[in-house]
C-alpha cells in the first residue's frame, strides 16, 4: 500500500483506461494534474482504471507508460485497479446500508429513459428495484437474473468550490442513483475511483468538465464513506478542428502519432496545457517552466479547438530553442558526429530534430549533383581558386567570399546564392560561415570544381 503523504503535501492523479491510445485531451488532463503538483512539490499518481474486461488491453497500458516517458513525466506511485479488489470489496461491505440490488436489462433501463423523456420527465431511475418485494426478486433470480448494485444518493443539493469554475451545486434528485458492481462482480468507476482516492490520500482531482454530474455523485460517496473529499476542479475540453469531442479512436491526435510524426514532446506538453487559457501558449526550456504558467483559474470555459497547423508551429519553435544536452542522444542515434557546434548551427533551420540528418548528410557528401548554370560556372571556378587552406575558423567565410567578390565583382545574392547551392545542393539553410568547416576544404573543392 503506498504510503500517505504529510497533512500539507498535495497528491494529485492521473487515472486512464486502458481502452486505447491516449490523445490531446488526455495529455491536457494528464499534465494539468502532474504540472499543479509539480509546481508545488506535491505527489503525482498514475492510476490505472483496468476494470473494463472486455475493452481493457495490455498493449494500451504499455503505451500509457510510453507516453507519460516521452512527456517526461515520472509518478511517484502506480495502481493498478485490476490488483485491488479486495479494498472495493471491503468498502462495499461498509456501504451496505446504502446499496441495492437491482435487476433490470439495459433494454428496460433503455426504454423507461426513453418513456421518460416522451412524457417531459428527466430520465432518472425512478429506484424501481427497491419496491421488489422478496418474492419478486426471488422470481427474477429464478429466472436467472443476476442484479447490479447501486449507491443510493442521499438527495438535496451538493456543492463546491471548483478550481476552475467557481462555486458549483448540483442537486442529487436530478441524477440515478449510479451502479457501481455489474452483474458479474465487478466494479464501476464512479465507485472504484472514490475508493482509490480516499486510499492514496488524493487531496486535489484536475479532470474534464464532462465529469461535473460524476463529481456530485462522488462528493455523496466520500460522505457516506466517512472520507475527506478532495479539491476540484473541472477543465474545459479539447475538440477536434470541427468542434467534433475528442475520442481514442481519432489516431491521428494520439500521443503515439504524434511521437512518430515527430512533433515535440515539450510542445505538445505546452499545447495540451495552455490551449484554451488566458496564457498564451508558447514554445519553454523545460516542464519546470510549463508548470510555473499553469493556473486552473485561467483556464476559459468554453471548449478548445485543436489547430495542427499551430501545433506544428509550436513543435518548430521548440526544436529552434533546445540545447544540445537535451538532443545529444537523440543525434547520436541519427549517427550525427557534429557536437554541439552543429547542432547550434542547424537547430534554426529545423522543423523536426530528425532533420538534422538530412543536413549532416549534406555535410559528409561526395557529391551534390546538378551542374552550375552557365552564367555563375566561372564565379565558381575562381572560388575553388580562392578557397584558402585549412584550419579555417569564424572568419574564413567572410575573408574568402570578400576575396571572390573582390575578383568577380559579384555581391549580395549573385555572389552568394550560387556558392550556396553549389556547396549544399539547397536554395537556402543555415549560415553558411558555420556551415563551411564541417564540409571541410576537400569535399569543398570537389563541389566547387565539379561545377567548373
Amino acid at each position: 500500500m503506498p504510503e500517505h503523504p504529510t497533512a500539507a503535501m498535495k497528491v494529485l492523479r492521473f487515472a486512464p483506461s486502458p481502452t486505447g491510445y491516449l490523445h490531446l485531451g488526455n495529455a491536457r488532463t494528464l499534465l494539468l494534474n502532474a504540472l499543479v503538483a509539480r509546481r508545488c512539490g506535491g505527489r503525482f499518481i498514475l492510476r490505472i482504471d483496468d476494470t473494463d474486461r472486455e475493452r481493457v488491453r495490455e498493449e494500451f497500458v504499455e503505451a500509457i507508460h510510453e507516453d507519460l516517458s516521452w512527456l517526461g513525466l515520472a509518478p511517484a506511485t502506480e495502481v493498478r485497479q485490476s490488483e485491488r479488489t479486495a479494498l472495493y470489496d471491503a468498502a462495499f461491505a461498509a456501504l451496505s446500508d446504502r446499496l441495492y440490488p437491482a435487476y433490470e436489462t439495459e433494454e428496460e433501463l433503455d426504454r423507461a429513459r426513453r418513456l421518460a423523456r416522451a412524457s417531459g420527465r428527466p430520465p432518472v431511475y425512478d429506484r424501481a428495484a427497491l419496491r421488489l418485494t422478496e418474492e419478486k426478486r426471488a422470481a427474477l433470480e429464478y429466472e436467472g437474473r443476476r442484479p447490479h448494485w447501486r449507491f443510493r444518493l442521499s438527495g438535496g443539493r451538493v456543492g463546491w468550490e471548483d478550481g476552475v469554475r467557481g462555486r458549483q451545486e448540483i442537486d442529487l434528485d436530478s441524477l440515478s442513483d449510479p451502479i457501481v458492481r455489474r452483474e458479474d462482480g465487478t466494479y464501476l468507476y464512479v465507485f472504484t475511483s472514490v475508493i482509490d482516492d480516499a486510499d492514496l490520500g488524493v487531496t486535489d482531482i484536475v479532470r474534464g468538465e464532462d465529469h461535473v454530474a460524476n463529481s456530485a455523485v462522488q462528493l455523496d460517496m466520500f460522505g457516506a464513506l466517512g472520507a475527506p473529499a478532495p479539491a476540484l476542479a473541472h477543465h474545459n475540453l479539447l475538440t477536434s478542428a470541427d468542434g467534433e469531442g475528442l475520442s481514442k479512436r481519432q489516431g491521428s491526435l494520439s500521443l503515439r502519432t504524434l511521437r512518430e510524426e515527430g512533433v515535440e514532446a515539450l510542445a505538445v506538453a505546452a499545447y495540451a496545457a495552455l490551449i484554451g487559457s488566458a496564457e498564451a501558449v508558447r514554445p519553454v526550456r523545460d516542464l519546470d517552466e510549463l508548470a510555473a504558467l499553469i493556473d486552473l483559474k485561467r483556464l476559459s470555459r468554453a471548449p478548445a479547438r485543436i489547430d495542427m497547423d499551430e501545433l506544428s508551429a509550436l513543435s518548430a519553435k521548440t526544436v529552434h530553442e533546445l540545447g544540445y544536452d537535451a538532443v545529444s542522444a537523440r543525434l547520436s542515434a541519427l549517427a550525427i558526429e557534429g557536437g554541439a557546434d552543429f547542432w547550434e548551427t542547424v537547430r534554426g533551420n529545423l522543423r523536426k530534430v530528425e532533420e538534422a540528418a538530412d543536413w549532416w548528410r549534406i555535410m559528409r557528401a561526395d557529391g551534390l549533383g546538378a551542374a552550375p548554370s552557365p552564367e555563375d560556372a566561372a564565379m565558381l571556378a575562381e572560388a575553388a581558386r580562392l578557397l584558402p587552406e585549412e584550419p579555417w575558423d569564424s572568419s574564413t567565410w567572410r575573408d574568402w567570399t570578400g576575396a571572390v567578390s573582390a575578383t568577380t565583382g559579384r555581391k549580395g545574392r549573385a555572389l552568394f546564392a550560387p556558392l550556396r547551392l553549389a556547396l549544399t545542393g539547397e536554395p537556402g539553410g543555415p549560415e553558411l560561415a558555420r556551415l563551411l568547416p564541417f564540409i571541410g576544404r576537400e569535399r569543398a573543392l570537389r563541389r566547387l570544381g565539379a561545377r567548373s
